[in-house]
């Protein structure tokens, strides 16, 4: 099983352990909740998934790692406490509660979110003294006396023994109270997660190229050579960094992250070759339709691997720009809700009344504006308290705090420009019109996306006619959730015709308007 498909996994059983019935109580009950077990090698993305779907569900994440627990910080310090038993009184030991069990409540106090999942990563490398304690915990969710609150589920993980010489094999007790999924390096499923990271263009060309560099674990002269998806993200963040700043990418850098000596060699050498190729293909100039007959004629007389890298070039460039308008787009949709709420003087936002519920009494326009805010703040901070605030929610809260932050100083205008205050009707005046501006320059972005996706393709036609060089760029646009979304809500002509001549389109009908229902 390849990351992605665990992600789709953990995600349906989290769901469904958190499905009540018609009593509110957990239609499966903890005692049969198997814990998953994520079996894998070390760097594959394990903890970033379970970070994804406690973002995607709007549920917490507590995240431990149990190499770094002693029996006593797992279960608890024992204490005397006084008891007593037929008029007698006795000194019994107690236990304070797991340093686990209190993170899990704490991230609850925080976040005011009740429901989560508890990841215990490195599970099979538990101390000696902790080990039997691990099959109490694995199958009635207890360290010591205490239970993990109802409503988390628990996901674990672990890495196979050739990776890791701390290893405890389970034994068949244990094993039989876990799902166990075993997972593989994939690149292909890690290059859709790549392109939502925005990982290095580089990185992604070089591995198209590459494949089998991926994913690297040797036994050297040296000790263990090993490269692993982690290793390339965290590399793609440096190298953006790095090039802000104007410093020299070295071979000691990428062997940082990168930890064989091969594999470091030649990316560092692809590296400076990519950058070259960003010099002489502007993506930019290309879709901004600038590009000359040269630029056309070199791209043509390119070798296999220029051809490769300027396609990568301009996909990146191109799911850019759709990024930023689905982004913009779904923000928008996101506030009309407010506006209506605006509209009609009545505050119905989940959270706006004193107790937490909608109140529907009538409030000045002002003052459901500051409480949207106000709103929008709380919901990013519980994200944050619960540890799953995903990049996309974050993102989608800056640009709506920015819409209201536009809004607000747009009221402020008026009233400036009206030499006094303004009635609730004015207010909501200002406000449409702000919200009309941002869906002025919304269609402006679009249509420039649009224009560039059209003079990619006619390079691409130019250059390549319908060679591979065209299917890479339509297969790309069409498995990335960034393009298919695009150009479901927004369209293509470009995209129908190129992709329907290359019999890449034939089931596009069908195909977008899956994508539709799925609402991504």
């Amino acid at each position: 099983m390849n990351i992605r498909d665990a992600k789709k996994y953990i995600e349906d059983t989290v769901r469904l352990y958190l499905k009540k019935d018609g009593f509110g109580e957990y239609r499966i009950p903890v005692v049969r909740q198997r814990p998953v077990f994520l079996l894998g090698a070390p760097g594959i993305g394990k903890t970033a998934i379970m970070e994804q779907i406690a973002g995607e569900l709007g549920i917490a994440l507590v995240t431990y790692s149990m190499t770094h627990h002693t029996r006593q910080s797992a279960l608890g310090l024992p204490f005397i406490e006084h008891k007593n038993y037929g008029g007698e009184e006795f000194a019994v030991s107690e236990y304070t509660m797991s340093e686990i069990i209190a993170s899990v409540y704490e991230t609850m106090e925080k976040s005011g979110i009740r429901e989560g999942i508890l990841f215990l990563d490195e599970i099979n490398c538990v101390s000696e003294t902790l080990a039997p304690s691990m099959l109490q915990f694995l199958q009635y969710k207890t360290f010591g006396r205490h239970q993990v609150p109802e409503g988390w589920v628990i996901v674990t993980a672990g890495n196979p023994p050739e990776y890791n010489k701390s290893v405890r094999e389970f034994d068949v007790v244990t094993l039989d109270r876990l799902k166990i999924l075993n997972v593989d390096a994939d690149y292909d499923a890690w290059k859709k997660y790549a392109r939502t990271r925005g990982i290095h263009g580089a990185i992604t060309t070089y591995l198209e190229l590459n494949k089998k560099d991926f994913y690297v674990i040797e036994t050297v002269a040296s000790g263990k050579s090993y490269v692993t998806a982690r290793g390339w993200e965290d590399l793609s963040q440096i190298l953006q960094l790095y090039e802000e700043e104007g410093i020299r990418v070295s071979e000691e850098l990428v062997g940082q992250y990168l930890r064989n000596d091969r594999i470091v060699r030649e990316f560092t050498a692809y590296y400076d070759l990519y950058n070259k190729y960003k010099n002489d293909y502007d993506a930019k100039v290309i879709m901004a339709g600038e590009y000359s007959d040269a630029m056309v004629s070199k791209a043509k007389a390119a070798p296999f691997d220029e051809k490769i890298s300027l396609m990568g070039l301009l996909v990146s460039e191109v799911l850019g720009d759709m990024s930023a308008v689905n982004l913009k787009a779904d923000m928008l949709k996101g506030v009309l809700p407010a506006l209506k709420a605006i509209k009609t003087g009545s505050e119905n936002v989940p959270g706006a009344g004193a107790d937490g519920v909608s109140s529907t009494d009538k409030r000045s326009s002002e003052d459901i504006l500051e409480s949207l805010i106000d709103a929008r703040r709380k919901k990013t901070d519980s994200l944050k308290a619960a540890g799953s605030l995903s990049d996309g929610e974050k993102k989608a809260s800056k640009l709506t705090l920015k819409f209201y932050d536009r809004c607000k100083k747009d009221i402020g205008k008026a009233k400036d420009k009206a030499e006094g205050a303004l009635n609730d009707a004015e207010v909501f005046e200002v406000i449409r019109d702000c919200f009309n501006k941002e869906k002025d320059e919304l269609k402006a972005e679009v249509e420039k996306t649009q224009s560039g996706l059209h003079n990619a393709f006619e390079f691409t036609n130019k250059a390549y006619e319908q060679g591979n060089e065209m299917l890479i760029l339509l297969t790309e646009l069409t498995v990335s959730e960034v393009g298919t979304k695009f150009l479901s809500e927004f369209g293509s002509e470009d995209y129908n015709k190129y992709s329907s001549e290359m019999l890449v389109g034939e089931r596009n009908g069908e195909l977008l308007s899956e994508i539709d229902k799925l609402n991504l």
